[in-house]
């Protein structure tokens, strides 16, 4: 088969789908020495490309090539520059997340990933103009789709909700923690501390990772911090993501201003994968207060390193922690504040947490999704 990827995302530091692409295209790597890929990329210098093709450890693999397409933006890309390219040099199976490109050829089978449909759950939370773009797009797109991958059966469930589509179309893959971030197993004290003082991290905090866009619910996250930290003072709260990211909340800087919290909490900027691991076993607790997700990775992440979860109380939260987290109603702050004063103290509490993480991780695994991805490949050719 020649099965071309849509790869755009990588080195974008964009967390989510940046992951699940990275990770499905190096295990692809690591098991696949037949099929040809082409895995397509926008305009990039030449020390990017080599960067990438370290990474993917796909150097001097024959059977995967970059494809760079130029075009003033997006829109371009996908519309025009893109199928121009597979009308002249087409492929059996194109696979990109979200928008497919139009005006392709039918004999070019389409999946499509879909990480999460939050702009359907809340609008309220997307500007109108993506709202529109979305709304449109959409689908178009799923009706245009052979293939649409969904990244839990929660999301599955929430396609076939919010769009009138067939569902033996709409297929499960799960996410999973990467190789790379279990394998940093770096226990040298020096080291560590070497990563504390390069993000200015405290000696005892609770960690967030992930975007900061509202869905994420910080600002629940940080009153009852401010509740709870009143029994701990030494407690700082570590929120590592983006403040200049795409659709920030801003809410996030008011309640900091409103509960005095400027000294308490610690916002590390974009961090690497390498670090972050690293970064996770120093935390106290892991807290992941999101409204809506689709999977959820980070949850998995920190089970990786051994770090207690509590996670708020939602249907795709739940598939993925399994029994291996505390779950929170967000809307109850003394509760929240509560419960991860909790998480926090009590050590039988925390060592059984940390027990059936690692446990409730292994259930996920790269290599078997992969395997799942090449199974559906297999049915459109």
């Amino acid at each position: 088969m020649k099965i071309g990827i849509d790869i755009r995302m990588l080195g974008r530091k964009r967390t989510g789908d940046e992951a699940v692409f990275f990770n499905l295209v190096k295990n692809l790597a690591l098991i696949d020495d037949e099929n040809e890929y082409s895995l397509f990329v926008d305009r990039r210098s030449p020390e990017e490309m080599i960067a990438i093709t370290n990474s993917l450890g796909i150097e001097g693999k024959t059977n995967f090539r970059f494809v760079m397409l130029r075009a003033k933006n997006k829109f371009s890309w996908n519309f025009l520059i893109l199928p121009l390219y597979l009308h002249k040099h087409p492929v059996d199976i194109y696979h990109t997340q979200y928008i497919v490109p139009f005006f392709i050829s039918r004999t070019v089978k389409i999946v499509t990933h879909i990480h999460d449909v939050s702009f359907c759950a809340y609008p309220e939370y997307i500007n109108w103009k993506d709202r529109l773009f979305l709304n449109l797009l959409i689908p178009i797109s799923l009706r245009r789709a052979d293939i649409v991958i969904a990244v839990s059966e929660f999301t599955k469930k929430e396609i076939l909700k919010y769009y009138d589509i067939e569902e033996k179309k709409v297929v499960v893959v799960h996410n999973a923690v990467s190789d790379t971030f279990t394998s940093n197993t770096n226990t040298d004290s020096e080291h560590i501390e070497k990563i504390r003082l390069h993000y200015d991290l405290p000696k005892k905090f609770i960690l967030y990772v992930g975007t900061l866009q509202p869905r994420k619910n910080i600002p629940s996250l940080l009153q009852a911090f401010s509740v709870m930290r009143s029994k701990i003072p030494d407690m700082k709260l570590v929120v590592i993501g983006n403040r200049q990211g795409y659709h920030y909340d801003t809410r996030i800087d008011a309640v900091i201003r409103e509960y005095a919290l400027q000294e308490v909490v610690v916002f590390p900027g974009f961090v690497n994968q390498e670090d972050l691991s690293i970064i996770m076993r120093m935390a106290e607790v892991f807290v992941f207060p999101s409204l809506y997700e689709g999977f959820g990775l980070p949850v998995l992440e920190a089970m990786s390193q051994s770090v207690p979860v509590l996670a708020s109380d939602i249907e795709s939260l739940r598939e993925v922690c399994g029994d291996a987290a505390l779950f929170i109603d967000t809307t109850n702050l003394a509760k929240f504040s509560e419960i991860l004063y909790t998480i926090s103290t009590m050590m039988q509490t925390r060592e059984a947490l940390k027990i059936a993480g690692i446990k409730q991780m292994q259930k996920f695994s790269w290599r078997s999704s992969v395997s799942r991805l090449q199974d559906i490949y297999k049915t459109l050719f």
